[in-house]
């Protein structure tokens, strides 16, 4: 599973250094308190109960109730991906004069960060995250309807020339009904990333939020509906993914699917589309590993340790689960990596408002202990624990970051995603071994390489089987950088001019000339 990024986008530029918070219990508990009971779907423009009952939204940072949401079943999936069919056929986004939708898509990111610290509060409480966190990625996900609104009226065909006799042209057309299944690690910049993209070249869309953190995708709700968007256009269908997620992908009338979330899932829901032969995007999450050479700047990458690891807990597709560092420098990357996570203030997301040496729960109890298993699992296959580890003897879904040592390639920690705050720690001696064993995995999703020598650099970065690779600096690029796995990390490409054309299909017009 992915992201973020924070995304990976949203983290670029972060300071390594701690700086005051603000204590939530004295400024944000009105803001808890504030939050509504219960939430509804979002369909055809109305909010709506659910036919499959409710679920309780859970604080990850008290292990309290927050809320409920209602939750879709096979019927409102329906309804749902009906009004989004009908508004397609309308043609009242396909027709439209591109730099005019492109403006309304812009319009929803600004409305985003105009409700900056409503939408920021309400997922540091349902997600767990530190509110600076959450602000970033409400932010990133401002940035994604910037920068696709941007590009809505630079899609152009292209004349092909087939001698005099012929009038040859393609055009660009969107796909219909795109169905977006969201992960709950980040709700909102996900739901951005591929809802930004859907709406600039003309499609309608149906969201499925992610039960465990649906709340905040109510704002993109709102914000269709602020910026004039047809009802219809826009839709929310909350459920569990047995259910509403099942009964959305195998739709006949959806015409794209969206997908961010495990292995098993993405194929569940590819083999589900491909009964109606819909083409899908999937990122399936990663093992991604950071080759350290031993002329790297160990003291510069600490902040990409921090990062690349601790941000959202671990819960980061596209995080650096694995270090694989020359056998010379070992010691000294453990000695920092160590001090990095013991150093982190661990606990409930509100109190830690600002920027620093901090880190928030897990999403669940569930996941924590999922995390803390395999974590275990590691050290009676001979893995040693530098540091953490272990589930935090408080209220929460809080592990304790986690280094661990003396890893090696085939062990199960070294083979499974995590998606928790463990750093994995391996050895080599030379390049090539180094490769193998960044390669040694299903996955595919990022890779890095630290290295002062830009040749050495450039050589291993082609020689990593992974979709983006980072040099010197992990989460590097940006919204504009294409990212998307090989292997097991799924298919197709998000962010970038790339993503777009998951979202349109090219259609050729052949035009016969009479001669004079």
């Amino acid at each position: 599973m992915q992201s973020g990024k924070i995304g990976p986008q949203s983290v670029t530029g972060l300071l390594n250094t701690e700086q005051g918070m603000k204590p939530w219990r004295t400024e944000c508990e009105d803001k808890m308190l504030e939050v509504k009971g219960y939430w509804k779907n979002y369909i055809d423009g109305a909010w709506v109960d659910g036919g499959a009952g409710k679920i309780d939204v859970i604080n990850p940072g008290t292990g309290e109730k927050l809320a409920e949401q209602a939750l879709a079943d096979a019927t409102d999936v329906d309804l749902a991906v009906q009004a989004a069919k009908r508004v397609h056929a309308t043609g009242v986004l396909s027709d439209m004069r591109p730099v005019e939708r492109g403006r309304m898509v812009q319009a929803m990111g600004q409305y985003l960060l105009d409700h900056l610290e409503e939408i920021a509060t309400l997922l540091s409480l349902e997600q767990g995250k530190p509110v600076w966190e959450a602000r970033a990625e409400v932010t990133g996900a401002a940035r994604y309807f910037e920068y696709y609104g941007n590009q809505a009226e630079t899609l152009e065909g292209r004349s092909i020339p087939l001698g005099a006799g012929y009038f040859d042209f393609t055009t660009d057309e969107p796909y219909g009904v795109s169905a977006q299944i969201i992960p709950w690690n980040f709700p909102v910049e996900m739901t951005a990333r591929s809802l930004s993209a859907a709406l600039t070249t003309g499609n309608t869309v149906v969201v499925k939020p992610p039960e465990m953190t649906p709340l905040s995708n109510a704002w993109f709700a709102y914000a269709a509906e602020a910026v004039g968007l047809p009802e219809g256009a826009v839709n929310l269908v909350c459920g569990y993914g047995h259910e509403a997620g099942a009964a959305l992908s195998a739709h006949p009338d959806i015409n794209q699917v969206v997908f961010t979330g495990s292995v098993a899932t993405g194929i569940a829901i590819a083999s589900a589309a491909a009964k109606n032969v819909v083409p899908c995007v999937l990122e399936l999450g990663g093992k991604s590993a950071a080759i350290v050479h031993s002329d790297a700047d160990l003291e510069a990458m600490e902040t990409d340790i921090r990062k690349g690891i601790f941000i959202n807990a671990g819960q980061v597709c596209s995080a650096m689960s694995r270090i694989i560092v020359h056998e010379s420098r070992h010691d000294e990357l453990v000695q920092r990596a160590v001090s990095i996570a013991e150093s982190l203030s661990v606990g409930p997301g509100l109190d830690r408002q600002t920027f620093g040496a901090n880190m928030g729960p897990m999403v669940s109890v569930k996941q924590r202990d999922r995390a803390a298993g395999l974590v275990s699992e590691a050290v009676s296959q001979g893995a040693k624990l530098a540091t953490g580890g272990r589930a935090m003897n408080i209220p929460g879904a809080f592990l304790q970051p986690t280094v661990l040592t003396e890893v090696t390639p085939e062990m199960t920690i070294a083979q499974t995603e995590v998606f928790g705050p463990v750093l994995s720690v391996l050895r080599f001696r030379e390049d090539a071994e180094a490769i193998e064993i960044a390669n040694g995995t299903d996955y595919g999703l990022v890779g890095g390489v630290f290295t002062r020598d830009l040749d050495r650099a450039t050589q291993v970065a082609r020689k990593i089987r992974a979709g983006q690779v980072f040099v010197n600096e992990w989460f590097a690029g940006g919204v504009e950088t294409p990212f998307g796995g090989y292997g097991k990390s799924g298919y197709g490409r998000e962010k970038g001019r790339e993503a777009l054309w998951n979202y349109v299909q090219t259609k050729n017009i052949a035009i016969k000339l009479k001669r004079t």
